[in-house]
C-alpha cells in the first residue's frame, strides 16, 4: 500500500490517531446537522421561510458525504468489501437520495421518487460506526439469532392457537369475526399493547385474555435475557473498534492483533 494511501486509511478508518479523532468528530457533527435539517424541512413554516438555506446546506452536506464515500473506497485495497458492507450501504443510502431528488424532482409523474429524499434520515445510522459498544451489541444479536427465531416461532404458534380459541369462544358477536382477526387481537394483547378495538365479552373469553396478558410479560422478558446473556459472554473477548484492515475492511479484531484474521494483511500500528 502506498504511503499516502496508508495515511488516508489511518485518518478515515482509525480512531486512535489525532487526525482520525478529528475526522470522526467532524463527521459526527455533520451527521447530526444533516439529520436535524431533514427534520426541520418537514415543518411547513420553516420550509417556506428558509427553503433556499435548506437547499444550499443540503447540497453542501451531500458533497461532504460524497467525498467521504469516495475516500473510503480509495483507502482500502478491496473496495467491494466496503461497498457491499452494512456501513457501505448506509453511506450510499445517505448520499443517493439528494441526487435522485435533483434528477427526478421536476417530473410530476415521478413525484413518488422525491420521497426517497427522506432516506437521508438513514444518515443517523452512520453514528453507530463510532460507538464502540455497538459492535458488541451486534455480535450478541447475531449469536442470539437462532434462539430468538425458535422463540418467535413458539410465540407464533401460541398466537395461532389462542386466536383460534377466541374465534370459537367469542365469535362474531364479540368482534372476533374470523381467525386472522382473532390472531391479530392475540398479538396485540400478548405484546401488552392493547389497542382496545376488539375486546372479549364472554367469561371464558375474558379468562383466555387474562392468561394471554400474564403470558405476555414473560414473553417480553425472554428475548431480553437471551441477548443479555450473549452480550455478557461477548465481553470476555475484547474486540477493537479501531483496528480496521486496510486490505479487506474487516473490523472485528482483538486489541493486540497484528494481522487481519480474514486475509492476513498487516494491521496499522
Amino acid at each position: 500500500m502506498p504511503r499516502w494511501k496508508h495515511k488516508l486509511h489511518e485518518v478515515i478508518y482509525e480512531a486512535d490517531t489525532p487526525a482520525g479523532k478529528i475526522f470522526d468528530i467532524a463527521l459526527l457533527v455533520v451527521i447530526i446537522i444533516s439529520v436535524a435539517l431533514v427534520m426541520m424541512e418537514s415543518v411547513s413554516s420553516l420550509l417556506e421561510k428558509y427553503s433556499y438555506e435548506f437547499y444550499i446546506a443540503e447540497w453542501v452536506i451531500t458533497a461532504i458525504f460524497s467525498i467521504e464515500y469516495i475516500l473510503r473506497i480509495i483507502a482500502i485495497n478491496k473496495p467491494k468489501r466496503y461497498i457491499f458492507s452494512f456501513y457501505g450501504l448506509v453511506d450510499l443510502l445517505s448520499t443517493l437520495p439528494s441526487y435522485i431528488g435533483f434528477i427526478f424532482g421536476g417530473t410530476n409523474l415521478l413525484f413518488a421518487i422525491r420521497a426517497l429524499r427522506l432516506l437521508r434520515i438513514f444518515r443517523i445510522l452512520k453514528i453507530t460506526r463510532y460507538i464502540g459498544e455497538s459492535r458488541k451489541l451486534l455480535l450478541a444479536l447475531r449469536n442470539s439469532r437462532p434462539k430468538i427465531l425458535v422463540f418467535l416461532f413458539a410465540v407464533v404458534i401460541i398466537c395461532v392457537i389462542a386466536g383460534t380459541l377466541m374465534h370459537l369462544v367469542e365469535g362474531e358477536t364479540g368482534g372476533f369475526d374470523n381467525i386472522p382477526l382473532s390472531i391479530y387481537w392475540c398479538i396485540v394483547t400478548l405484546t401488552t399493547v392493547g389497542f382496545g378495538d376488539i375486546a372479549p365479552v364472554t367469561p371464558m373469553g375474558r379468562f383466555i385474555a387474562s392468561v394471554i396478558m400474564v403470558t405476555g410479560y414473560g414473553i417480553i422478558a425472554v428475548p431480553t435475557g437471551i441477548v443479555s446473556a450473549e452480550y455478557s459472554r461477548s465481553k470476555e473477548k475484547t474486540i477493537s473498534n479501531t483496528q480496521v484492515c486496510p486490505n479487506c475492511n474487516e473490523s472485528t479484531h482483538l486489541d493486540n492483533a497484528e494481522f487481519c484474521h480474514r486475509c492476513g494483511y498487516l494491521l496499522n500500528e
